[in-house]
């Protein structure tokens, strides 16, 4: 009978050694000393929600340029030596090269403009106009006689622009710095920064060149000097209906 309880004793001491194996000496312990008390199980953290990735922002299409005044074909009008409804042409490029001379040739003025100079009538920066003397009808034969203080009328689209000459200068085509003055932002000044809308009309100075024993000509046969009127814009208005 003493060996049987012993059995049964080694049994129950077995029993409680897998329940501390499993539930842990604490709990195991916990039980122990209040058998009644439930068992607490300790479970792993969840992980940390991840914030859900957020769309690039959507950016709206830049709108197209639009047209420019540059693009324009305009009338010039100079009060002063008679020149009424000149037809002035744009084009993409400089003064008296290859393309503005063959504008020129058809007796029209020629307005290059782009990234070596030149603008659209009535913007910030230089209008530049230029126009044959003597060949193709020598639209601009008598600019030489235009004085400060005269105007001259810029007519492009509804608007009529009004141009008042302030200066006269002279341009070498023999010379870099003295055709970047003439094609220059403000005329005269390169690498000033435009605050004004500015005008500059051109024509060649071949009598004069060709008085003092000057004959040398470019590739377009340009002579090696221009004349040019520079102006500042006065004021604007509608043009008549």
């Amino acid at each position: 009978m003493h060996r049987t309880r012993a059995a049964s004793l080694a049994l129950a001491a077995l029993a409680a050694g897998l329940v501390v194996g499993c539930a842990g000496a604490g709990q195991a312990a916990d039980a122990s000393k209040n058998p009644s008390a439930p068992t607490t199980v300790t479970s792993a953290p969840a992980p940390a929600a991840v914030p859900p990735l957020s769309a690039p922002p959507v950016r709206a299409p830049s709108p197209e340029p639009s047209p420019t005044a540059r693009a324009r074909a305009a009338e010039l009008d100079i009060p002063s030596i008679g020149v009424q409804d000149l037809r002035v042409v744009p084009y993409e490029g400089t003064t008296d090269d290859r393309p503005g001379t063959r504008i020129q040739d058809r007796g029209v003025a020629a307005s290059p403009y782009g990234e070596r100079g030149g603008v659209g009538p009535g913007d910030i920066g230089n209008y530049l106009v230029t126009a044959h003397r003597l060949s193709a009808g020598g639209p601009l034969r008598e600019l030489p006689a235009v004085e400060v203080g005269d105007s001259v009328l810029v007519t492009a689209g509804d608007t009529v622009y009004e141009y008042e000459i302030t200066a006269t200068r002279e341009t070498s085509f023999r010379s870099a710095a003295s055709l970047a003055a003439q094609r220059a932002a403000v005329p005269g000044d390169p690498g000033e920064k435009p605050t004004k809308a500015m005008i500059t009309l051109s024509t060649c100075a071949t009598p004069e060149d060709n008085a003092e024993g000057n004959f040398w000509r470019d590739a377009n046969n340009n002579p090696e000097h221009r004349i040019d009127k520079i102006g500042v814009l006065k004021s604007t208005r509608p043009a008549a209906g």
